[in-house]
C-alpha cells in the first residue's frame, strides 16, 4: 500500500523524511446572504443571485512529523519553512493525484524532547475554493463540425487557438452567440463551459483547440 503523501510545489515531504500524520481538507462554505423581511414567512436569498454558488476560501490543515534528534529536526523544518511559508503553494495529495489545491501556508514547528518526536503543523485560510485538475483540458477540432467540450464542476472559460478565419456558435441558456474571428488565440467571457457537454458548431477551413483547467470542490 502506497504510503501517504504530500507534495508542496511538486516536492514530496516524503522525500525529504516527513511523515504525513494528518490531514484535514473540509468543503468549503458557500457564501450566503439572507434578509429577513417582517411578514415574510421565509427570508430572501442572495445565494444563489448571480445564477450560480459562490464560495468562501477553502480552509486545510496538514501535520507531519518525524522521529529525529533535535538538531535534525530543525535543519528539516527550516528547509520547509524558509521555503513555503507565506508563500501561495500547489498542495497535491498523494490520494489524489490528479488535482491540487491553491493556498498560502502557515507553518508552526513543534519538538518533543522526550519522544524525539518533531511535528510541523501546516495551514491555509485563504485557499481557492476549486481544486484544479493538474493537467490542461485540451479539445483539437480540425475543419467544420461540433466540437464537445466536456468540463467538470467548476465553470471555465477555454482559451480558443484557431490558424484559419472561424465562425463560433454556441448557446448559453436561451442565448445564442456567435463569432468570426481571424487566426490566433482567442478569450470569449461569453463561452464559459458549465459540467457536462458542451456543444460550439465550428466553421473553418483550419484548425480550432481549446485549451482550459477543469476544477471541483
Amino acid at each position: 500500500m502506497r504510503k501517504p503523501d504530500v507534495t508542496l510545489n511538486g516536492i514530496s515531504m516524503d522525500g525529504l523524511g516527513w511523515l504525513r500524520e494528518g490531514i484535514n481538507f473540509p468543503a468549503p462554505q458557500p457564501q450566503t446572504n439572507t434578509i429577513v423581511v417582517p411578514g415574510r414567512n421565509s427570508p430572501i436569498r442572495y445565494t444563489e443571485a448571480l445564477g450560480r454558488v459562490s464560495y468562501q476560501p477553502r480552509t486545510f490543515d496538514i501535520t507531519l512529523s518525524c522521529l529525529k534528534y533535535r538538531e535534525i529536526f530543525n535543519r528539516m523544518a527550516d528547509e520547509i519553512i524558509n521555503r513555503f511559508a507565506g508563500r501561495l503553494v500547489d498542495v497535491i495529495l498523494s490520494e489524489e493525484p490528479a488535482l491540487y489545491c491553491v493556498g498560502t501556508l502557515e507553518i508552526t514547528p513543534s519538538y518533543d524532547p522526550l519522544a524525539h518526536k518533531g511535528q510541523l503543523a501546516i495551514n491555509s485560510s485563504d485557499a481557492d475554493a476549486y481544486r484544479y485538475r493538474t493537467e490542461e483540458t485540451v479539445a483539437v477540432q480540425n475543419g467544420s463540425g461540433t466540437a464537445v467540450l466536456t468540463n467538470d464542476f467548476m465553470p471555465a472559460v477555454p482559451a480558443v487557438t484557431v490558424t484559419e478565419e472561424t465562425t463560433l456558435k454556441w448557446q448559453v441558456g436561451n442565448d445564442r452567440f456567435i463569432k468570426t474571428v481571424s487566426a490566433g488565440t482567442w478569450t470569449f467571457p461569453e463561452l464559459e463551459l458549465v459540467q457536462g457537454e458542451n456543444e460550439i458548431e465550428i466553421t473553418t477551413a483550419g484548425t480550432v483547440t481549446f485549451r482550459y483547467r477543469e476544477g471541483r470542490l
